[in-house]
């Protein structure tokens, strides 16, 4: 199996654009945390998203004031599709952004004008999310293994996590959860290879039929140094 997805997992305190390369993510929202007067004043925090909050630009949310309203203390429970737009231009550079492609809550197509550039504008439509789009991706609930006392017990729980994940992006979310970076990047030799192990076992059960028949092995581990002092997640 020739997968990269999980080598490719950004380094970042909010999920980015290159988190979406696999394809696109429905998530629920649990809580928005806005910050007037910062570079970045929205947070949205979502089911499972082990640290990583959505932190969208200002055009996706005028996308939620014209679809949800203006009063952000009312999108709990709601569900949005993210998708990697790679389009985004940052200056004059193509670089790709997270872009929204469906919204729970709405009965039609929503379709607006919003600014691209300076002096220009494009129309952007916004779907309904059905009740099946809402449930087939996403990240997993939180975890029992973000409770564990000791590196064996954590050990234990990621791996039932791995066997019960239903999709590849839940794999994917899995592997890219801070406390899993964590291990991956401070945990002994045989700690990372046990992770890798099963994280590609997983990623092969739930990967969709292909014809190729060779297989491969992957790595999730980051390269760095094992550290002797690594006390395991917590």
């Amino acid at each position: 199996m020739n997968d990269m997805r999980l080598v490719i997992v950004p380094k970042s305190d909010q999920i980015n654009a290159d988190d979406l390369l696999a394809g696109p993510r429905t998530i629920t929202v649990s809580s928005v945390e806005i910050r007037p007067g910062t570079e970045q004043p929205v947070s949205i925090r979502f089911e499972g998203d082990g640290g990583k909050p959505y932190k969208p630009c200002k055009i996706m949310c005028r996308v939620m004031v014209r679809c949800w309203g203006p009063d952000a203390s009312k999108y709990a429970g709601r569900s949005m599709t993210l998708y990697r737009d790679p389009m985004v231009k940052w200056g004059a550079l193509a670089v790709g952004g997270i872009r929204i492609s469906h919204l729970s809550g709405i009965e039609r197509d929503v379709v607006m004008a919003l600014t691209e550039t300076k002096g220009s504008k494009k129309a952007f439509t916004v779907k309904p999310l059905t009740a099946d789009a809402a449930t087939t991706a996403g990240p997993a609930p939180k975890s029992a293994r973000l409770d564990c006392a000791n590196p064996a017990d954590w050990l234990v729980a990621l791996e039932k996590d791995f066997l019960t994940a239903e999709t590849a992006p839940a794999v994917e979310a899995t592997c890219a959860a801070p406390d899993v970076q964590q291990a991956l990047a401070k945990a002994p030799a045989h700690i990372k290879a046990k992770i890798n192990a099963m994280a590609q076992a997983a990623l092969e059960r739930t990967a969709p039929p292909t014809t190729d028949a060779e297989s491969a092995t992957a790595s999730v581990a980051p390269a760095a140094d094992d550290d002797p002092t690594w006390p395991g997640p917590r």
